[in-house]
């Protein structure tokens, strides 16, 4: 009877044992060539749980019954991938293999759907759900990177505008959807996530541009960028560098190019991981003698990036970048000058200096695998001088002296992110809130350079002013406060929508004077009647309210149509209140610009062999900046009438357009053939635009086109690779538009006219064996003789031809341990 009492307490112990048994479900995500994948998402049905993971790829579901599971894999580059597993036994350890997605817009859709919950795009702590974002894959990318080659590095991004007006890709010029590029000024850039530019509310010009060989990816996020990321009608653009591999403590690149017109480039990185410490540092240079005379350039940039992280949840990154160069500028020309010889030179005595240091701190903690918290805080010191003949290109430079104009920034911000995900009935919804605190602080100061009249090099001292009064003398001090918060519903399993709002204080202060100069001419040379220095103090408080909606529906893993809507605003900026330009004059009464963008989208793929985008916009944009052409009394002679621009609110205007870009690899499409080592990629890049002012106050503008919208533009080109040899063509084509609201065709000075149509080809082949890769091209294939902008003042005035054909070589190589 015991031996039976006790086989039953046995027998009993093993039942409840194995009834309260608790296992473990862990393992590691990898990619096709074996590397973890760091940040990709893991969730877990029917928990209803999610994890993140490691740096090594490595995540982990602890105490789970024994049962049956559902696994999502999710990775911002890679296909979702789905596995169902059984917990009976024991503890179960998985290794999944995610597959690449070659091409740059599946990338938006960074967490997707499943069978029957929704999880929401997000990227990091950016909400992409029901937005319109292109991502430049700058590792697939063929083409000049050391150039930083707009042409090639954005060929995937519909509606873009591209100045191009050097071989040396320093500066970034790109404007999208009819919105000028000078210098980016149109978007909000940023680096890593935090600004890079002088001054993000009164001055958002970006001087400086990451190299394209640090970058693992360019992100540009259109339409409904606003909410989360302030006041732009452009979007955002955001590059994100690289990081030091995981898997080595120790890894040196090292590429040397070389091109045509002396261009040379070298640029060095180092990185790896050492324990809990990633690490990753480079320093560029480059230097080249330009297309044209008197276009020599020299660059310095360096970057300094350590990530520690003590444990799965929390990740704490530490940034320095710096960057100096000195570049002369051969200024612009007339268009018959233009016409008879594209590579002459009018200015020798320009020249430009900046000097660019931004240090950043980033921190982020996962409180659980739904909530994470990220801070990230920036400071900028930095500065810009530009040195000149700024008169009319239509006049000779007989050595007067030159101008000089100085810019200081110094910039403090930070911003504080929340991403919550929740469950809300049976799917997943996200929450994505954020508040930001801005301190500029600006300084600009223009006078004469300390060289005299015959000063011919990079002299950027200010010369001592007559009575102590410069041409103008300001501070632009700025603050800026925000909160946003945007939030994603998932109505069924495939329809979604996000409505957010943001709440911008923005105050914004000019501090300084202006110099008042009458001179005559006189028997001897000219008489001074009269030279004050008018002190006079603005300051613009204003709140603004920006609110926004999108919805979603994706009716597969691969498929989504998308609308969205969201306010919009910018603020006048601090070239616009005070600049003493001989070829342009400033509305003392101009006003900020408002309006809204409003997207509709499709996008669709198959296994990253065949992809389509499109897009239809329409912006509207109320009391929009722009130039007008007019005639006024030389001051030195009023009996002379001269041209001139007059910046000013022009009036209420609108853009619409569809953007289309598609891609295929005809090759790997047919049957049998998607492991073929051959492959034959074709894309369109093609986009339709029309904009117009619709209501102006002057009657020269009425129903005109808008300034910079090109109504076509086209990119399309091939692509054909076998194994690690790649060679790409490309051809590029943008229709011809104005550089002002008139529309003036041909003006003596050629500050402002007509941009005429141009088509430019590129041509590139690259080839890797173990740890090189040599790669060579051509740009401007055809020799096109060309011109992107007119400029009323730096780095012209005039037409700024665009750059010949340029030939390049590089060699690069790579070394681990």
């Amino acid at each position: 009877m015991m031996r039976w009492m006790y086989c039953c307490i046995l027998l009993c112990s093993c039942f409840l044992e194995m009834a309260e048994a608790q296992y473990n479900l862990s393992g590691v995500i990898e990619g096709a060539q074996g590397q973890p994948i760091a940040g990709a998402f893991v969730w877990l049905s029917p928990n209803e749980v999610g994890a993140t993971t490691s740096s090594n790829g490595r995540y982990q579901f602890k105490n789970l019954s024994a049962g049956d599971y559902t696994l999502t894999f999710s990775a911002i580059g890679y296909q979702n991938q789905i596995k169902n597993i059984t917990l009976k036994d024991q503890s179960i350890k998985l290794v999944v293999v995610l597959d690449s997605l070659s091409v740059t817009f599946d990338q938006t859709i960074l967490v997707e759907e499943d069978e029957y919950h929704l999880n929401p795009a997000i990227s990091g702590v950016t909400l992409l759900s029901s937005k319109t974002l292109q991502v430049v894959d700058l590792e697939a990318t063929v083409g000049n990177l050391a150039a930083n080659n707009a042409r090639e590095m954005y060929k995937t991004v519909p509606g873009l505008n591209i100045w191009e007006n050097d071989n040396s890709g320093i500066q970034l010029n790109i404007g999208g959807r009819g919105l000028s590029p000078d210098r980016t000024s149109n978007f909000n850039t940023r680096q890593n996530g935090y600004d890079i530019s002088a001054d993000a509310l009164g001055y958002p010009e970006t001087y400086y541009t990451p190299p394209a060989q640090a970058l693992q990816r360019i992100e540009v996020l259109r339409g409904a960028a606003s909410l989360q990321f302030g006041t732009q009608f452009g979007g955002m653009v955001n590059f994100v560098m690289k990081q030091g591999p995981t898997d080595k403590k120790f890894e040196w690149t090292s590429e040397q190019t070389y091109g045509g017109f002396q261009f040379f480039n070298t640029f060095n990185s180092f990185g790896g991981t050492l324990g809990k410490l990633n690490y990753y540092a480079f320093y560029q240079y480059k230097r080249g003698n330009g297309w044209r005379p008197n276009a020599n350039f020299e660059v310095h940039n360096g970057y300094v990036q350590l990530e520690y992280r003590p444990n799965d949840r929390w990740r704490i990154r530490a940034e320095q970048t710096v960057m100096q160069y000195v570049a002369q500028q051969p200024g612009g020309l007339t268009a018959l000058e233009f016409s008879q010889d594209a590579r002459q030179s009018k200015r020798a005595r320009n020249w430009f200096r900046v000097n660019w240091n931004i240090s950043a701190l980033t921190v982020e903690h996962e409180f659980s695998p739904m909530p994470k918290l990220n801070w990230r805080s920036f400071f900028l010191a930095a500065g810009r001088q530009s040195l000149g003949n700024l008169q009319a290109i239509n006049r000779p430079d007989y050595g007067a002296p030159r101008d000089l104009i100085q810019g200081r920034y110094a910039n403090l911000g930070t911003e504080l992110r929340l991403v919550h995900r929740y469950t809300l009935g049976k799917r997943i919804s996200a929450l994505v809130a954020g508040i930001r605190l801005y301190r500029g602080q600006t300084q600009q100061r223009q006078g004469y350079s300390n060289d005299g009249a015959t000063g011919t090099w990079a002299d950027f001292t200010l010369a001592p002013a007559a009575d102590g009064i410069l041409q103008s003398d300001y501070q632009f001090p700025s603050f800026n406060g925000a909160a946003f918060v945007e939030h994603l519903f998932a109505i069924t399993e495939q329809w979604s929508i996000t409505p957010g709002v943001r709440l911008e204080y923005i105050q914004t202060q000019a501090q300084g004077y202006y110099q008042d100069l009458l001179v005559v001419p006189s028997r001897i040379g000219f008489d001074t009647l009269r030279n004050e220095a008018i002190y006079e103090t603005r300051s613009n408080s204003r709140p603004v309210f920006l609110a926004g909606i999108g919805t979603s529906y994706k009716w597969n893993q691969n498929s989504e149509l998308y609308a969205n809507f969201s306010q919009n605003y910018r603020g006048i900026n601090f070239n616009d209140l005070r600049i003493n330009n001989p070829n342009q004059a400033v509305d003392p009464n101009l006003q900020d610009e408002y309006g809204y963008n409003a997207d509709l989208g499709f996008k669709t793929s198959y296994k990253g062999l065949f992809n389509l985008n499109t897009t239809l916009f329409y912006l509207a944009y109320q009391r929009r900046i722009g130039n007008i052409q007019g005639e006024r009394p030389n001051p030195l002679n009023p009996v002379l009438i001269e041209p001139f621009t007059l910046r000013t609110n022009v009036g209420n205007a609108r853009i619409f357009g569809v953007e289309l870009f598609a891609e295929v690899d005809w090759w790997r499409i047919l049957p049998d053939r998607q492991d073929s080592p051959w492959g034959c990629k074709v894309f369109v890049n093609a986009s339709l635009l029309d904009g117009r002012y619709t209501q102006t106050r002057n009657s020269f503008a009425s129903g005109r086109q808008l300034e910079f919208v090109s109504p076509f533009i086209l990119r399309t080109g091939i692509e054909f690779n076998y194994r690690t040899f790649k060679i790409s063509y490309q051809y590029a084509y943008t229709a011809q538009h104005y550089s002002d609201a008139t529309n003036a065709e041909l003006v003596p000075n050629a500050v402002v006219g007509l941009i005429p149509s141009y088509g430019v080809m590129d041509l590139s082949v690259s080839y890797q064996w173990r740890w090189f890769t040599l790669s060579a091209g051509i740009n401007n294939l055809a020799d096109e003789r060309y011109f992107t902008r007119r400029a009323t003042s730096y780095p012209g005035p005039g037409i700024l031809p665009a750059d010949g054909r340029s030939p390049y070589i590089a060699l690069r190589w790579k070394i681990g341990v």
